[in-house]
């Protein structure tokens, strides 16, 4: 079967600019969660928000030259990190322009993040905004393709809180189909007042810094960021340094409710036992768990129900939502890049904050930094709304 491999990361997160920003406050325990600088809402008081400290100015400033005038902060956000990623893989503009390479990105937002332009541009009141064409969830990977001169398959993925997780999920299996030789996969998501209103309303927003898998955890913090990974089918490297593989995958959906897991972890129990099958391997060789840890009630003790099915003792495991905050549709890529950083560099970031285990289970996670060596796989699950859930292995195999 044909091997796929991780040539290239790209990120921007609450945590900084790039992969080695990110590293670097992973490894100090420095979160990215604060109140909103430049995010616009009523709620920018009673809330703290995981945002990427540059104003919507300074983003266009980081793109360079060119025509970026209908670019919103989403736009903007999954520019950068596709810029790094494909800079890091050194993807010509000549292979990106090849018909077997794709992108799949994914947004639940997308440029519904300029909320009030939005509002203003569906109801005639006024002048055009230059962001016309650029308010669905799609908009960002099409103007990606049109800057970057992609042809190839594009698509781009709402699946909620999974969708980044998912798009890789599908680059993965285009590559190991013979579809494509490479696939640029994951995410961008902004600040908006449509998500912080609709995640207010269910009353899931957290006053205080979120405490995932805390017995005293309250809600999620709202989070803002990009990542894009670069898989490339193994006979098209040729020796070119690489992060290590995607193993496998799992993705189920238990459509329990809009909102919330089964009570009994179907959804959960189901896309991470079929990720460790589609990996080929037991749950035994996982040695750490970037775990989807909202700090909501439900979705920790769910997730935290579901791995004990499938791992009876848990391996490793933490949730670096501790740090961004929830990112919604970029968390997946963001978090799978964060996987492939522990795998790499033998790091295991800590669940920043945590005191109490939930009473139900008494389980604890990585609470400090933590350097071991020869770690082999990494599982990285995301779980979103009606019960869409994705679990992604990660691994080194063969001397990688």
């Amino acid at each position: 079967m044909i091997q796929v491999l991780i040539t290239g990361l790209g990120i921007v997160s609450p945590l900084g600019m790039g992969t080695s920003q990110n590293r670097a406050a992973l490894s100090r325990g420095q979160h990215g969660l604060s109140r909103a600088d430049f995010f616009e809402s009523r709620y920018t008081g009673d809330f703290y928000f995981g945002e990427v400290k540059q104003s919507d100015g300074a983003l266009r400033a980081h793109l360079g030259p060119g025509s970026f005038e209908n670019f919103t902060r989403t736009c903007m956000l999954a520019y950068l990190a596709f810029s790094e990623a494909v800079a890091d893989a050194g993807i010509s503009r000549e292979l990106l322009s090849r018909p077997d390479t794709g992108l799949i990105s994914a947004s639940t937002v997308g440029g519904m993040c300029y909320t009030d332009q939005l509002y203003q541009d569906a109801n005639d009141l006024g002048e055009a905004s230059p962001y016309l064409q650029s308010y669905a969830a799609s908009a960002h990977t099409r103007h990606l393709a049109a800057h970057f001169g992609i042809h190839g398959f594009s698509d781009t993925i709402n699946t909620a809180c999974s969708s980044s997780a998912n798009a890789i999920a599908l680059g993965y299996r285009l590559i190991r189909s013979g579809r494509m030789k490479r696939v640029i996969v994951g995410g961008a998501d902004s600040l908006a007042k449509y998500t912080v209103n609709g995640f207010n309303s269910l009353r899931i927003l957290s006053e205080s810094l979120c405490v995932p898998f805390d017995e005293r955890r309250d809600g999620l913090n709202l989070g803002e960021g990009a990542a894009y990974l670069v898989l490339e089918a193994g006979p098209e490297v040729q020796g070119k340094s690489h992060y290590g593989q995607v193993l496998g995958y799992g993705n189920s959906n238990d459509a329990y409710h809009a909102s919330a897991i089964s009570p009994e972890a179907t959804g959960v129990v189901s896309s991470i036992g079929r990720a460790l099958k589609s990996a080929g391997i037991a749950p035994g060789e996982i040695d750490y768990v970037n775990m989807h840890g909202t700090g909501t009630i439900n979705n920790d003790e769910m997730e935290l129900l579901g791995m004990q099915k499938v791992f009876g003792r848990l391996p490793y495991f933490s949730s670096t939502k501790s740090y961004t905050g929830h990112t919604l549709g970029a968390a997946g890529a963001i978090e799978a890049v964060y996987s492939l950083l522990s795998l790499n560099y033998n790091e295991i970031y800590p669940n920043l904050r945590f005191e109490q285990p939930v009473e139900r289970f008494g389980l604890v996670p990585v609470k400090d930094f933590m350097q071991t060596g020869g770690m082999r796989n990494i599982l990285s699950n995301s779980f979103g709304f009606s019960g869409n859930c994705t679990s992604l292995v990660f691994g080194l195999r063969n001397g990688n």
